[in-house]
């Protein structure tokens, strides 16, 4: 689980901060420079590659403030990320991929769990899977991260496999969608329901043209949706296991940032956010999202993914072709593939 850091006044608490945040500005901003470089790779996936490549070396006076940035930033991005879909985007899709999406997502974060649990993965590895394979990715990883206790290296390899299987996607999606025989529609909302990462899903879907790319946003973005209730749901129990065990502080009911999440989400829906306010929210979602990252990165001994991840690596497999079966199966009864 992410640490906090007390909050003290004063510039000492600054200065302890600083060296750490800047690192996280180095890093988000080399992300950015490697993705616009290599458009295939996520500016995500790079922070975390990055993370992990120079935790090593980064000193530790730099550790308060990445931690601080991971924490901060992670709950920033979530909140920004409502402003990306109005309710009226969602009914736009119909009840029927509405509900498709729904089903795939709770098929997906079940069944995943459930094979976690038959293959010997650890409870917090098996739910971090499960949340990010079905929802949205390392976000969503992090995000579930924040009501719950597991070890830095569950996260990690989750984030790992989340990048690895939906990087993967981003060529298997068109090449299985055109063997298919699916319109760019059809591929578009395939490509939706069963990518992982935001990016992981634009790039899925742009070989089917401009099309298929709108279609996939809007379906991935209702996924995106369910990280609310997925999130409380699971704070919701462990609060319940904590009463009176006097393991410390229970978790909040519901996480202010999933509050704060919904909140934008109202109001993108009453239609008076200008588009250009639109625009920033996602670049700067984007960018909370790398510094959290790449902060998460840092804190990962490669070592112990090697040593731990084999039957994550497993897992990860399954879980995706559960979201890519499940998806097809759920959209082909909903008639839109």
């Amino acid at each position: 689980m992410i640490k906090h850091h007390a909050s003290l006044a004063g510039p000492s608490r600054k200065t302890e901060l600083l060296p750490g945040v800047a690192a996280a500005a180095v890093g988000t901003a080399a992300a950015f420079a490697v993705s616009l470089l290599w458009s295939a790779l996520g500016a995500l996936t790079v922070a975390v590659v990055l993370g992990v490549a120079t935790g090593r070396w980064i000193p530790g006076r730099c550790r308060a403030g990445l931690s601080w940035v991971t924490a901060r930033c992670l709950r920033l991005g979530v909140v920004l990320l409502g402003l990306q879909l109005g309710v009226g985007d969602v009914l736009a899709l119909g009840p029927g991929v509405v509900a498709a999406v729904v089903v795939t997502v709770v098929a997906a974060f079940f069944g995943t769990l459930g094979l976690g649990r038959l293959l010997g993965v650890s409870p917090g590895l098996r739910l971090l899977v499960a949340t990010g394979f079905s929802i949205c990715g390392a976000s969503a990883i992090a995000a579930m991260d924040s009501v719950t206790d597991n070890d830095r290296e569950d996260v990690a390899t989750g984030v790992a496999l989340v990048t690895l299987y939906g990087s993967g996607a981003i060529a298997v999606v068109p090449l299985l969608g055109g063997w298919l025989g699916m319109e760019p529609e059809q591929l578009g909302a395939w490509a939706g329901v069963s990518v992982h990462e935001v990016a992981q899903v634009v790039a899925a879907a742009s070989p089917a043209g401009a099309a298929a790319v709108a279609v996939a946003v809007v379906v991935k973005l209702s996924r995106v949706v369910l990280l609310a209730p997925m999130v409380a749901g699971v704070g919701m129990v462990n609060r319940h296991r904590t009463a009176g065990t006097g393991a410390g502080a229970r978790p909040p009911l519901l996480p202010l940032f999933v509050v704060g999440f919904l909140a934008m989400m109202a109001v993108r829906s009453t239609g008076v956010v200008p588009p250009a306010v639109l625009s920033v929210a996602e670049v700067t979602s984007t960018l909370l999202f790398a510094a959290a990252l790449f902060g998460l990165g840092t804190g990962v001994d490669p070592g112990a993914l090697v040593r731990t991840g084999r039957r994550g690596v497993i897992l990860g497999a399954l879980s995706t072709l559960l979201v890519a079966a499940g998806g097809c199966a759920a959209l082909a009864v909903a008639g839109a593939v």
